[in-house]
Protein backbone atom coordinates (compact mmCIF):
# COMPACT_ATOMS: atom_id res chain seq x y z
CA UNK A 1 0.00 0.00 0.00
CA UNK A 2 3.13 2.34 0.84
CA UNK A 3 4.28 2.17 -2.51
CA UNK A 4 1.60 3.80 -3.65
CA UNK A 5 2.81 6.80 -2.11
CA UNK A 6 4.50 7.64 -5.30
CA UNK A 7 1.54 8.23 -7.22
CA UNK A 8 0.45 10.86 -4.44
CA UNK A 9 3.72 12.50 -4.85
CA UNK A 10 3.50 13.18 -8.85
CA UNK A 11 -0.51 14.60 -8.02
CA UNK A 12 1.07 17.09 -5.62
CA UNK A 13 3.66 17.99 -7.90
CA UNK A 14 1.70 18.47 -10.43
CA UNK A 15 -1.14 20.24 -8.08
CA UNK A 16 1.73 22.38 -7.03
CA UNK A 17 3.28 23.15 -10.45
CA UNK A 18 6.57 21.70 -9.90
CA UNK A 19 9.05 20.52 -13.09
CA UNK A 20 7.14 17.68 -14.49
CA UNK A 21 10.91 15.91 -14.88
CA UNK A 22 12.07 16.33 -11.01
CA UNK A 23 8.46 14.95 -10.39
CA UNK A 24 8.44 12.13 -12.02
CA UNK A 25 11.69 11.05 -10.77
CA UNK A 26 11.61 11.69 -7.47
CA UNK A 27 8.12 9.98 -7.05
CA UNK A 28 9.96 6.95 -8.79
CA UNK A 29 12.70 6.89 -6.59
CA UNK A 30 10.75 7.27 -4.20
CA UNK A 31 8.32 4.29 -5.18
CA UNK A 32 11.19 2.24 -5.91
CA UNK A 33 12.33 2.95 -2.50
CA UNK A 34 9.31 1.67 -0.27
CA UNK A 35 9.07 -1.43 -2.81
CA UNK A 36 12.44 -2.37 -1.24
CA UNK A 37 15.18 -1.37 -3.70
CA UNK A 38 18.26 0.01 -2.92
CA UNK A 39 19.95 2.59 -4.58
CA UNK A 40 21.88 0.31 -6.38
CA UNK A 41 19.13 -1.75 -7.33
CA UNK A 42 17.03 1.88 -8.61
CA UNK A 43 20.55 3.14 -10.43
CA UNK A 44 20.07 -0.20 -12.68
CA UNK A 45 16.64 -0.21 -13.03
CA UNK A 46 16.99 3.48 -14.68
CA UNK A 47 20.37 2.45 -16.50
CA UNK A 48 18.92 -0.97 -17.87
CA UNK A 49 15.28 1.09 -19.25
CA UNK A 50 17.28 4.01 -20.57
CA UNK A 51 19.70 1.62 -22.66
CA UNK A 52 16.95 -0.84 -23.85
CA UNK A 53 14.52 1.92 -25.28
CA UNK A 54 16.97 4.22 -27.07
CA UNK A 55 13.79 5.77 -29.11
CA UNK A 56 13.50 8.29 -26.06
CA UNK A 57 17.46 10.17 -27.59
CA UNK A 58 15.82 10.61 -30.95
CA UNK A 59 15.51 14.24 -30.32
CA UNK A 60 19.14 14.31 -29.91
CA UNK A 61 19.32 13.88 -33.89
CA UNK A 62 16.17 15.90 -34.12
CA UNK A 63 17.35 18.71 -32.16
CA UNK A 64 19.99 20.32 -34.60
CA UNK A 65 17.82 19.96 -37.81
CA UNK A 66 15.08 21.78 -36.06
CA UNK A 67 17.34 24.52 -34.89
CA UNK A 68 18.17 25.21 -38.47
CA UNK A 69 14.62 25.31 -39.83
CA UNK A 70 13.95 28.14 -36.88
CA UNK A 71 17.01 30.00 -37.22
CA UNK A 72 16.22 30.21 -41.52
CA UNK A 73 12.54 31.04 -40.85
CA UNK A 74 10.48 27.97 -41.06
CA UNK A 75 7.90 29.21 -38.81
CA UNK A 76 7.36 32.47 -41.02
CA UNK A 77 7.40 30.79 -44.15
CA UNK A 78 5.08 28.23 -43.01
CA UNK A 79 2.56 31.00 -41.23
CA UNK A 80 2.46 33.00 -44.68
CA UNK A 81 2.03 29.76 -46.46
CA UNK A 82 -1.08 28.79 -44.56
CA UNK A 83 -2.38 32.32 -44.79
CA UNK A 84 -2.86 32.43 -48.47
CA UNK A 85 -5.41 30.06 -48.38
CA UNK A 86 -8.35 31.74 -47.12
CA UNK A 87 -10.54 28.79 -46.85
CA UNK A 88 -8.57 27.07 -44.01
CA UNK A 89 -9.17 28.23 -40.85
CA UNK A 90 -7.34 27.92 -37.56
CA UNK A 91 -9.81 25.11 -36.53
CA UNK A 92 -9.90 23.82 -39.76
CA UNK A 93 -6.60 23.38 -39.99
CA UNK A 94 -5.98 21.64 -36.95
CA UNK A 95 -8.66 19.16 -37.00
CA UNK A 96 -7.00 18.24 -39.78
CA UNK A 97 -4.33 17.55 -38.48
CA UNK A 98 -5.67 16.05 -35.46
CA UNK A 99 -7.24 13.67 -37.71
CA UNK A 100 -4.07 12.99 -38.96
CA UNK A 101 -2.36 11.66 -36.25
CA UNK A 102 -4.59 10.24 -35.35
CA UNK A 103 -4.72 8.00 -38.44
CA UNK A 104 -1.00 7.23 -38.83
CA UNK A 105 -1.11 6.68 -34.97
CA UNK A 106 -3.96 3.76 -35.48
CA UNK A 107 -1.37 2.41 -38.07
CA UNK A 108 1.64 1.99 -35.48
CA UNK A 109 3.15 5.33 -36.64
CA UNK A 110 3.71 7.29 -34.13
CA UNK A 111 7.32 8.90 -34.71
CA UNK A 112 6.10 10.36 -38.09
CA UNK A 113 4.31 13.60 -36.12
CA UNK A 114 5.20 14.94 -32.52
CA UNK A 115 5.74 18.46 -30.75
CA UNK A 116 9.13 18.94 -31.32
CA UNK A 117 9.59 17.94 -35.35
CA UNK A 118 5.82 18.75 -36.28
CA UNK A 119 3.79 20.82 -33.75
CA UNK A 120 6.45 23.66 -32.71
CA UNK A 121 7.71 24.03 -36.47
CA UNK A 122 5.04 23.62 -38.09
CA UNK A 123 1.70 23.37 -37.10
CA UNK A 124 1.69 25.96 -34.33
CA UNK A 125 2.72 28.77 -36.78
CA UNK A 126 0.59 27.68 -39.57
CA UNK A 127 -2.54 27.77 -37.27
CA UNK A 128 -1.34 31.33 -36.17
CA UNK A 129 -0.66 32.75 -39.40
CA UNK A 130 -4.64 31.01 -40.06
CA UNK A 131 -5.88 33.61 -37.48
CA UNK A 132 -3.42 36.55 -38.14
CA UNK A 133 -4.76 36.44 -41.86
CA UNK A 134 -8.52 36.38 -40.75
CA UNK A 135 -8.51 38.69 -37.53
CA UNK A 136 -4.80 40.87 -37.90
CA UNK A 137 -2.42 41.14 -35.00
CA UNK A 138 -3.27 38.97 -32.56
CA UNK A 139 -3.08 39.70 -28.71
CA UNK A 140 -0.24 37.26 -26.48
CA UNK A 141 -3.29 35.14 -24.80
CA UNK A 142 -4.83 34.51 -28.10
CA UNK A 143 -1.25 33.48 -29.70
CA UNK A 144 -0.98 31.18 -26.08
CA UNK A 145 -4.32 29.37 -26.87
CA UNK A 146 -3.81 28.35 -30.39
CA UNK A 147 -0.26 27.09 -29.39
CA UNK A 148 -2.28 25.44 -26.50
CA UNK A 149 -4.65 23.83 -29.37
CA UNK A 150 -2.34 23.34 -31.45
CA UNK A 151 -0.54 20.94 -28.79
CA UNK A 152 -3.84 19.43 -27.49
CA UNK A 153 -4.62 18.23 -31.30
CA UNK A 154 -1.02 16.05 -31.30
CA UNK A 155 -1.77 14.85 -27.68
CA UNK A 156 -5.61 13.83 -28.38
CA UNK A 157 -4.39 12.60 -31.64
CA UNK A 158 -1.34 9.76 -30.59
CA UNK A 159 -3.07 9.06 -27.40
CA UNK A 160 -6.61 7.70 -28.62
CA UNK A 161 -5.04 6.23 -32.05
CA UNK A 162 -2.26 4.54 -31.02
CA UNK A 163 -4.62 2.11 -28.98
CA UNK A 164 -5.87 1.03 -31.95
CA UNK A 165 -2.73 -0.32 -33.38
CA UNK A 166 -2.64 -3.79 -31.48
CA UNK A 167 1.36 -3.79 -31.19
CA UNK A 168 1.82 -0.51 -29.57
CA UNK A 169 3.28 -0.95 -25.58
CA UNK A 170 0.06 -0.21 -23.65
CA UNK A 171 -2.22 -2.90 -25.23
CA UNK A 172 0.71 -5.32 -24.86
CA UNK A 173 0.81 -3.72 -21.43
CA UNK A 174 -2.90 -4.29 -20.65
CA UNK A 175 -3.22 -7.48 -22.14
CA UNK A 176 -0.34 -9.05 -20.63
CA UNK A 177 -1.07 -7.76 -16.92
CA UNK A 178 -4.44 -9.17 -17.25
CA UNK A 179 -3.77 -12.50 -18.35
CA UNK A 180 -1.05 -12.79 -15.81
CA UNK A 181 -2.84 -11.69 -12.94
CA UNK A 182 -6.43 -12.77 -13.90
CA UNK A 183 -5.40 -16.06 -15.67
CA UNK A 184 -7.67 -14.88 -18.92
CA UNK A 185 -6.50 -15.19 -22.52
CA UNK A 186 -7.42 -11.36 -23.40
CA UNK A 187 -6.82 -10.94 -27.19
CA UNK A 188 -4.82 -7.35 -28.28
CA UNK A 189 -7.39 -7.35 -31.03
CA UNK A 190 -10.80 -7.16 -28.90
CA UNK A 191 -8.79 -4.19 -27.44
CA UNK A 192 -8.03 -2.19 -30.63
CA UNK A 193 -11.66 -2.83 -31.84
CA UNK A 194 -12.80 -1.59 -28.41
CA UNK A 195 -10.51 1.34 -28.55
CA UNK A 196 -11.63 2.28 -32.18
CA UNK A 197 -15.25 3.55 -30.95
CA UNK A 198 -13.20 5.49 -28.13
CA UNK A 199 -11.03 7.20 -30.96
CA UNK A 200 -14.34 8.41 -33.14
CA UNK A 201 -15.86 10.02 -30.19
CA UNK A 202 -12.58 11.86 -29.00
CA UNK A 203 -12.58 13.06 -32.24
CA UNK A 204 -15.45 14.45 -32.79
CA UNK A 205 -15.43 16.34 -29.14
CA UNK A 206 -11.84 17.76 -29.99
CA UNK A 207 -12.64 18.47 -33.32
CA UNK A 208 -15.78 20.23 -31.68
CA UNK A 209 -13.66 22.18 -29.69
CA UNK A 210 -11.42 23.17 -32.33
CA UNK A 211 -14.35 24.47 -34.44
CA UNK A 212 -15.22 25.95 -31.45
CA UNK A 213 -11.85 28.04 -31.12
CA UNK A 214 -12.34 29.41 -34.31
CA UNK A 215 -15.85 31.19 -33.44
CA UNK A 216 -13.87 32.36 -29.95
CA UNK A 217 -11.01 34.16 -32.30
CA UNK A 218 -14.04 35.74 -34.20
CA UNK A 219 -15.29 37.27 -31.01
CA UNK A 220 -12.26 38.17 -29.41
CA UNK A 221 -11.68 40.02 -32.95
CA UNK A 222 -15.53 42.01 -32.72
CA UNK A 223 -14.65 43.06 -28.71
CA UNK A 224 -11.15 44.22 -30.20
CA UNK A 225 -12.47 46.44 -32.81
CA UNK A 226 -15.45 47.89 -30.45
CA UNK A 227 -12.62 48.77 -28.14
CA UNK A 228 -10.81 50.16 -30.75
CA UNK A 229 -14.11 52.49 -31.68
Amino acid sequence: MFVLLGVALVVVGFALRLNPMLVVVVSGVATALLGGLTPKEILDSIGNGFAGSRSVTIWVVTLPVIGLLDRYGLQQRAGRLIGRLRVLTTGRLLAGYLLVRQGTAALGLTGIFGHPHTVRPLIGPMAIGAAQQRYGDLTDPEIEKIKAFSASSDNVGLFFGEDIFIAVGSVLLITGYVNTSYGLQLDPLELARWAVPTAICAYVIHAGRLLWLDRWLVRQSTAVKAVAR
